[in-house]
């Protein structure tokens, strides 16, 4: 099923969420299946359970469109539930940014150049990972959402300022979609 995507104003991107329980495998699935289906009509290369109104650490994360830029991401497709960042690294990388829930709104946001991260994966086995490049930017942004933190939190406040009128109007309602969007 296609859910709605929630966007920038919204409480449930805000709220705090907890692990997913690893006993309902049947409605972490569902998820996991809706999710899917969602990213795919959105266009997007990730989404959080957050992002869809379920207050659970769920993530998946597509790089496999966008090849053509980023040719190592042909098979980047990442299903991580009840992910744990186990290692950052201290050199930073600066990467411009888009989120689903902050449509239309583009900035630079610097974050460690690699992380390690402990999930499960969609068969429910505990994966180890290590990720860097564009890969690893994916991932963070996805796990920033189950922080209840949006790009737009790390971004400098001179650029905050600049797209203030437009986070003000995503959050009043007053930005179309080309996927379905609830505020």
């Amino acid at each position: 099923m296609i859910l709605p995507i929630y966007l920038y104003g919204a409480d449930v991107l805000r709220n705090e969420n907890k692990d997913a329980d690893l006993n309902d495998k049947e409605a972490i699935l569902k998820l996991i299946e809706d999710m899917k289906e969602t990213l795919k009509v959105a266009d997007g290369c990730g989404l959080a359970a957050p992002q869809v109104g379920v207050n659970l650490n769920v993530v998946i994360v597509d790089g496999r469109e966008l090849t053509e830029t980023y040719d190592y991401l042909h098979d980047f497709f990442r299903v991580m539930i009840n992910p744990v960042v186990l290692e950052e690294s201290e050199e930073t990388c600066e990467y411009s940014e888009g989120c689903l829930s902050v449509p239309g709104v583009y900035a630079e946001v610097r974050r460690p150049a690699k992380i390690k991260v402990e999930y499960y994966n969609e068969n429910f086995e505990k994966v180890v990972e290590e990720f860097d490049r564009f890969g690893c930017r994916m991932v963070q942004h996805e796990l920033s959402h189950l922080e209840g933190n949006l790009f737009v939190d790390n971004i400098s406040p001179i650029r905050r300022k600049m797209i203030a009128r437009k986070l003000q109007a995503i959050s009043k309602g007053s930005v179309q979609t080309r996927y379905k969007s609830k505020r």
